[in-house]
């Protein structure tokens, strides 16, 4: 047997699989795809979660995009962050290219065109399914972390919730939330103090600042009512596809601390509401996360620690989270080390720091007698990358330089017209885009503030008036006494010597 016969049983033997897979492409020897080949990835370990990496232009989105494809065809819905907003073709088929033919023909793979149910999902203004969460499904620990504030400060807010909670005020969005908290240290500041102690204004005043960051960055849009709920997201269509839905993040790319914030409480919302799956044998849902390094550079120690948490539980929930970026540097170790499969396009070596980080990446792989690790990955091309994955055992296949299949679906951006027709025929947009503002903390605070003046001044309005009237009452004893006192007439006719004399003249008068 042939070196080349040899590295074709080596790499088939790792990739045979009892269930199902996906096939991602065929595997590369000496810089030549070896035909049939075929480097599959179960979906019995798909919720062991993966990486996706490598230099700007490598074909990181389009292997992201097969990614998707795939599972949607096998009845696994999916949900991707789109930030560069080249995803949305997914829904249409692919109009080929002779290089795609030639490309599936060195792989052993016949190529087949083909759109895909997709759902079109925004946090901001832009078109598509308006996501949204209110404060109180955040609650005070989440709050806390997403806003990076102090443990005092963290505090407050767990006071704060429990108010809402005692009072049945319903804490919906950001302007819900401000109002509490001037609130506490205005109005109402001595029922507070009295129930839960004192309450720092400085310390409510450093929360607010946090909160208006928040704010600035898009926040009020995404705080709010209809919450979304993400048992929307694992939806079939009427061919058993699951949904691929994509979440429009173009405009987002400046405002990391919204997208940070979406990303946890979708996270610990999934976690919290989804059954455990145990083995199922294949994915619940898988989440691509587009730019992942926009999750982690703006993330504080204890928002880390919350993700860690989450990426290490949430795959019993059968979901599997898939991070997109340029480096694995760009990921906390602490993640990396939970990664089943990884998918490494090809890095540049222009820097020793570049250098640094290639040696690094190699040192993540499974050792091999077919490849330097190093030297491969600086030297593939577009759209193939080194793959290794667990296999249904749980072990680590062979690692393979791997020419990618292409995508079957548009690689590039839906129409105008496509993108307003899809969403013309989506339930989701009918189901959560009508804004809801219903009576909340903001507003049942006013009333009660509106209240307690009006009785304030209604009891104020009656005390001005007893005083008044007493004044007005001793005013007329006074004048009365006065007046009796300065008319000798009054006295004389009321003297009893005065009396005795007219009842003396009536007798006389009546014996005559």
């Amino acid at each position: 047997m042939n070196r080349q016969e040899a590295f074709f049983s080596h790499i088939e033997e790792g990739n045979t699989n009892k269930g199902e897979y996906i096939t991602l492409g065929s595997a590369m020897l000496d810089g030549k795809a070896i035909k049939n080949a075929f480097v599959n990835i179960p979906l019995k370990t798909m919720n062991r979660h993966g990486l996706i990496a490598g230099a700007t232009g490598t074909g990181k989105t389009k292997t992201l995009q097969v990614l998707a494809e795939n599972l949607s065809e096998k009845g696994i819905p999916v949900l991707l962050m789109d930030i560069k907003g080249d995803l949305s073709g997914l829904a249409q088929p692919s109009p080929g290219h002779e290089k795609i033919n030639e490309r599936h023909e060195q792989i052993g793979i016949p190529f087949e065109a083909k759109g895909f149910p997709v759902e079109i999902l925004t946090l901001s203004a832009q078109n598509g399914v308006r996501l949204r969460a209110t404060i109180s499904e955040f609650g005070p620990v989440l709050i806390s972390r997403i806003l990076d504030v102090t443990e005092t400060q963290a505090g407050i807010i767990s006071v704060i919730f429990k108010y809402c909670d005692d009072n049945k005020l319903p804490l919906l969005d950001l302007k819900d939330f401000k109002k509490i908290l001037q609130y506490a240290t205005n109005e109402g500041k001595e029922e507070f103090e009295e129930a839960y102690g004192r309450i720092s204004t400085s310390s409510t005043g450093a929360i607010l600042r946090k909160i208006v960051e928040i704010e600035q960055q898009g926040g009020d849009i995404f705080f709010g009512e209809k919450s979304f709920d993400p048992q929307d997201l694992l939806r079939i269509d009427e061919n058993g596809r699951g949904y691929i839905n994509i979440i429009r993040l173009t405009d987002i790319q400046d405002k990391p601390k919204l997208f940070s914030t979406f990303m946890l409480s979708l996270l610990a919302e999934i976690y919290s509401t989804f059954p455990e799956q145990g083995d199922s044998g294949r994915p619940e849902l898988v989440m691509f996360i587009d730019e992942a390094h926009l999750i982690f550079n703006e993330a504080s120690k204890a928002l880390l620690n919350q993700i860690e948490s989450i990426v290490k539980l949430i795959r019993s929930k059968g979901v599997g989270l898939y991070f997109v970026t340029q480096n694995p540097t760009d990921v906390p170790e602490a993640v990396l080390s939970q990664l089943g499969l990884k998918i490494q396009h090809a890095l540049r070596a222009f820097t020793a720091k570049d250098r640094k980080a290639i040696k690094l990446t190699a040192q993540n792989y499974p050792d091999t007698e077919y490849y330097d690790t190093a030297s491969v990955l600086t030297s593939l091309g577009t759209g193939e990358a080194l793959v290794s994955a667990l296999n249904e055992k749980g072990r680590p296949t062979p690692l393979a330089a791997t020419m990618m299949r292409a995508p079957m679906s548009r690689m590039d951006i839906l129409t105008d017209s496509e993108l307003d027709n899809l969403l013309d025929n989506s339930k989701l947009v009918k189901k959560y885009n009508e804004e809801v503002d219903r009576e909340s903390a903001y507003e049942m605070l006013n009333e009660k503030i509106e209240q307690a003046e009006a009785e304030e001044l209604k009891e104020k309005a009656r005390k001005e008036k007893e005083v008044m009237e007493k004044a007005v009452s001793k005013s007329r004893t006074s004048s009365t006494r006065k007046s009796s006192a300065m008319n000798p007439i009054v006295k004389v006719l009321t003297s009893a010597t005065f009396i005795r004399s007219v009842f003396g003249i009536l007798t006389k008068m009546m014996k005559k």
